[in-house]
């Protein structure tokens, strides 16, 4: 009996879920969702490319130390690499040397306890140390800018669509939306004039929601001096460099595991020879 009334139970949400569809369909199709201002006029990234793409790609070290620079000027104020230690900086092609003066000298102390009064104290950062965050919690961080949390960018390009090239089209992409238009020559007050962006927010349409409370970070060229020998820092240059390090804290393994695939294939290329030519002297012989 139990059976036979969670069997008509059943069939009786499902038959409602079918209905529910149905009606959905044709309410869809009937008076279909109006457009919107993110639908109309929110870009897809640009296409910029890095020495890192594609099966055989590496990590050009000189950009990744470049971009290290420019976080380390322009964004570590704001944003966190907590998934990130001091020591890992040594894959950029730094030395010990260097990765203990680079965390001795970071701007933001790493928390700490005095041993003595166990009171809250802090400390120079080590190299085992992960890069310490900005602000001592979210309360402290949405106040001081402007009720919004700034994300953490360990695995930033790892947790957006087209990754590095979205980091690299937001930094690049902020503009004046008065008279903006899109690549169908639409102008985005004129077609939504409700649209206009919110004081506090900056206009961008590379973000999803077209308006977001960074400002832009990268405004001017020279913003970040480079060593002597490197390419002229011009905003675009400096997008492409952090961009480029920001998807080294995401995949820093990235080199070993395109090494590893490589030579998967190759062992794989070998085996499936060795088989054939032990298939055919076996049974060359034989009636199939």
């Amino acid at each position: 009996m139990v059976r036979i009334g969670a069997f008509f139970v059943g069939l009786f949400f499902s038959g409602w879920l079918l209905v529910s569809f149905i009606m959905g369909a044709v309410a869809y199709v009937s008076e279909p969702p109006a457009p919107t201002a993110e639908h109309e006029f929110h870009l897809k990234p640009k296409h910029v490319s890095y020495s890192f793409d594609g099966p055989l790609g590496r990590y050009d070290k000189q950009q990744l130390q470049r971009g290290f620079q420019v976080y380390k000027e322009v964004c570590a104020a704001c944003h966190s690499l907590k998934f990130v230690a001091f020591r890992d900086l040594a894959a950029l092609g730094y030395n010990e040397a260097e990765v203990k003066a680079i965390a001795k000298s970071w701007i933001i102390k790493t928390p700490s306890v005095d041993p003595a009064t166990g009171e809250a104290s802090s400390r120079d950062p080590v190299p085992a140390d992960k890069f310490p965050m900005p602000f001592a919690n979210n309360v402290a961080a949405a106040a001081a800018n402007n009720n919004a949390i700034p994300p953490d960018l360990s695995l930033m390009t790892k947790a957006r669509h087209h990754g590095t090239a979205y980091v690299y089209s937001l930094l690049t992409g902020y503009t004046n939306q008065a008279g903006y238009k899109n690549e169908e020559g639409k102008e985005l007050l004129a077609e939504f004039p409700d649209s206009e962006t919110p004081a506090g927010l900056h206009f961008n349409p590379y973000f999803p929601n077209l308006n977001l409370a960074m400002a832009p970070p990268l405004t001017a060229e020279g913003q970040v001096t480079y060593d002597e020998g490197q390419p002229t820092p011009t905003v675009d240059q400096m997008s492409q460099d952090v961009s480029a390090f920001l998807a080294w804290t995401a995949e820093p393994k990235l080199e070993d595991r395109k090494s590893a695939g490589i030579a998967v294939l190759l062992f794989l290329i070998i085996a499936t020879g060795l088989a054939y030519m032990s298939y055919r002297s076996i049974w060359a012989d034989q009636k199939h």
